[in-house]
């Protein structure tokens, strides 16, 4: 199968997202104003993966509001208790249609919290329709990236209007996010050498490990399960870096395949030493660094923070990778979208 191409509409949907900076600032602000005591950010899947970037975010520079991220059906069934007025909830879907996210704003409502966001491609989607606010890219096949814009935009938004950051702070970070679609370009560019042979050495292979740290652990999980797994039927199974020495190692021999992310924000010493374990152990040892990336676009300050959402585009250029060497469509499921489940 032919290597695909990126999207058409990559550059155009990341400015959808990044021109939705001023009314994510005025609705945000108003939340602080009425008493924001705290915010949760909620999906299923890859929806809940997206939100590993602003979450790390939101631990590094937040002090002011406690920051949640909670996957949908664990808010519906084991409701956190601090769930209340003082609450901004922002749910996630690609399609805005994922059952167990819908039912999270019910629960969301039922709580009387302060409002729910949404952030989703379909204006006229049930998340869409039922939430306070609705973000829209409108893209079917960029997801990943305009929903991470969205999410830095709320949680820079939190920081400016509680004091945690100032407004200069603020706009200077997002700022930086204006050149994503250039770094994706030139990180796609400068990788798929790398990946069409990670592809073609792996997509055979029993079974292939994936390991990150910080915002790359979700970002490990998303090739894991929402690629590897449901797109592409491989078996596959993701830990986070410094786990991964509690157990999983042991079972590597020279012969185990281990796909390891490295970012520049602060967890790297720990995908660091994963790093040192594997290229001595094992021959099938596949690094996706950031640090080999020029990211041009991209000030220097802020190559880790933007450098964590060209990893996860890089993603799915691996998984497009995965699809020309085996034949097998990204689009082919056997039960999602098919089956009652």
């Amino acid at each position: 199968m032919p290597l695909a191409s990126l999207p058409e509409d990559l550059a155009a949907t990341i400015e959808v997202a990044l021109a939705e900076r001023n009314r994510v600032a005025a609705v945000v602000s108003e939340a602080v104003g009425d008493g924001l005591s705290d915010l949760w950010f909620v999906g299923a899947g890859g929806s809940h993966f997206t939100s590993s970037p602003v979450g790390a975010l939101m631990d590094a520079k937040g002090k002011s509001v406690p920051t949640f991220r909670v996957n949908s059906n664990e808010f519906v069934y084991d409701t956190p208790a601090r769930l209340g007025p003082g609450s901004l909830v922002v749910v996630t879907s690609h399609n805005g249609t994922t059952p167990e996210t819908i039912q999270a704003i019910e629960t969301a409502r039922s709580h009387d919290v302060r409002a729910v966001l949404a952030i989703s491609r379909d204006p006229e989607s049930p998340l869409a329709a039922k939430a306070d606010e609705a973000f829209i890219y409108g893209s079917k096949h960029v997801v990943s990236e305009p929903t991470q814009i969205l999410l830095a935009q709320i949680g820079y938004s939190v920081l400016a209007a509680t004091g945690d950051q100032t407004p200069a702070e603020r706009d200077e970070a997002l700022d930086a996010y204006a050149g994503l679609n250039e770094a994706i370009v030139s990180a796609v560019a400068e990788s798929d050498g790398n990946f069409a042979a990670l592809a073609a050495a792996l997509a055979a292979q029993p079974i292939i490990y994936v390991l990150g740290a910080g915002p790359s652990e979700d970002i490990a999980r998303t090739l894991s399960m929402c690629y590897l797994q449901e797109m592409q039927w491989i078996h596959s199974a993701a830990y986070n870096a410094g786990d991964f020495f509690h157990g999983a190692f042991e079972i590597v021999t020279e012969q185990t395949p281990v796909i390891l992310y490295l970012g520049e924000d602060r967890s790297r010493p720990i995908a660091e030493r994963t790093r040192a374990f594997i290229q001595k152990y094992t021959r099938q040892a596949w690094l996706v660094d950031l640090q080999d990336l020029t990211l041009p676009g991209i000030p220097k300050a802020y190559r880790a923070e933007v450098g964590a959402l060209v990893l996860g585009a890089l993603t799915s250029r691996i998984a497009q990778h995965f699809e020309a060497t085996t034949g097998h469509s990204l689009t082919e499921r056997r039960y999602m979208f098919k089956v009652q489940y």
